[in-house]
């Protein structure tokens, strides 16, 4: 009798193993089913369109993510306002997409989640004061729950840079993809102030790498960003209708990379393949200091931090006072009073190129300070002693030779997936006709 109990307590252990292992794959299953938390921030409004763009496109997908934050942080004239319009064309399209599916959000409580963020870049130190839209964000990252919430930076980092000052904590719960190059010659004190205080920060930095998505070096004809307006989107919906504003209906959608990343592929994996593209670690990020005017002989790396400082009188002022301006190829930068006669301003270079510069002032000293500077890639470029060192989650554009796109880093790893991503987009405006 001795072998039958045996065998009964075998196989009740058994058949309790199994209801583990079936409760954990389960449970596996429900997770993998989950929606991506996601957080928008977007300079939507501003002097390029292209947000308006990739705007209808989140909303066209807004069934696949559990979108909590939708904040605006446009420097020019965008607002709040220009998000809830997009919602208000959303919402006369909903009922031809909820024919297809049941998941997408209620036009009331997307409207819920619109904040008000940054309207102006950060001064000096790197950040001003709170936002709703920076407040929002340190809300919903720290809801009690397993997921990450995604950070998709369509435009200035400031209120990413004011949520990580005001509330360091929520680090270990965000995940920050940051279409950054021209936005970060704009924000590049919102960045320099991250990048220095929070090297441990999970972050994207696609400087480069999303502009695969409008360059068309091997599209077929018919989605080409010309094209693929009157092929694909002329004539369904409202969003169809209201997208031959922006660029004449030409597709440049440049921060849509971004969405795109969680859209296919491991968003844990940044080293592997995504229609947001592949990137690689890094352990430090450029920054070069100079306590002269630079010349032609002074190389940088193209998307690293510049800073120059000059020397001048002691001002009665407060430090990070604007006092003077950096002038490159016609477009402006605030330059600041540091403390005990030094000045300083900053300025990231988005392509390769070589740039001069002029200083203007009503302070003599910081009048008509001129030089040159020489931008180079692949960034992260050479060791610079002043370079921000990183932590384990810093991804950049990947250096590969065979994977620019003309001059633009990376590029490859996303135009590749152009062509998929576009005609998985025009299944979706088949539903609007």
């Amino acid at each position: 009798m001795v072998i039958p109990i045996l065998m009964e307590g075998k196989s009740k252990y058994l058949s309790s193993l199994l209801v583990i292992i079936l409760l954990a794959a389960s449970s596996l299953a429900v997770h993998a089913q989950e929606k991506p938390r996601i957080f928008v921030s977007t300079d939507i409004g501003g002097t390029d369109p292209d947000d308006f763009q990739s705007m209808i496109h989140l909303l066209m997908y807004a069934d696949r993510f559990k979108i909590e934050g939708l904040v605006s942080t446009s420097f020019q004239t965008g607002r709040k306002q220009n998000i809830l319009d997009m919602i208000d064309l959303y919402e006369k399209d909903l009922p031809k997409l909820k024919k297809h599916s049941k998941g997408f959000p209620d036009p009331a409580s997307l409207r819920n989640i619109c904040k008000q963020g940054a309207i102006a870049w950060a001064p000096y130190k790197g950040f001003r004061k709170s936002t709703e839209g920076s407040e929002w964000l340190i809300s919903c990252a720290k809801k009690s729950v397993t997921q990450p919430l995604w950070v998709l930076v369509w435009g200035g980092i400031e209120d990413v840079a004011q949520a990580l000052h005001d509330a360091p904590e929520i680090k270990k719960n965000i995940r920050v993809y940051w279409v950054g190059g021209p936005n970060k010659k704009w924000g590049v004190n919102a960045y320099d102030y991250i990048a220095e205080n929070h090297p441990d920060l999970w972050m994207i930095e696609c400087n480069a790498s999303y502009r695969g998505w409008f360059m068309e070096s091997e599209s077929p004809k018919d989605i080409t960003a010309e094209a693929y307006y009157p092929n694909y989107i002329k004539g369904r919906g409202e969003m169809g209708k209201d997208f031959i504003h922006y660029y004449k209906g030409h597709i440049k959608m440049g921060d849509t990379p971004s969405l795109a990343y969680l859209m296919h592929g491991d968003p844990e994996d940044p080293q592997g393949q995504s229609w947001g593209g592949s990137f690689t670690p890094i352990t430090r990020s450029s920054k070069t200091i100079f306590n002269r005017n630079s010349t032609v002989a002074d190389t940088v790396a193209t998307y690293g931090v510049i800073e120059w400082r000059f020397n001048g009188p002691k001002i009665n002022v407060p430090s990070d006072s604007t006092v003077f301006t950096l002038s490159i190829g016609g477009q402006h930068w605030p330059g600041y009073y540091i403390s005990e006669g030094t000045y300083a301003v900053r300025y990231s270079p988005k392509q390769i190129e070589v740039g001069e510069y002029v200083t203007i002032s009503s302070i003599t000293e910081l009048n008509g300070q001129k030089g040159t500077y020489v931008s180079k890639a692949p960034w992260p470029g050479k060791p610079e002693p002043n370079d921000f060192k990183l932590e384990q989650h810093w991804y950049g554009d990947k250096p590969d030779q065979e994977l620019f796109l003309g001059q633009q880093q990376g590029a490859k790893t996303v135009s590749k997936h152009r062509k998929a991503f576009l005609m998985d987009w025009a299944k979706r405006w088949e539903w609007l006709e």
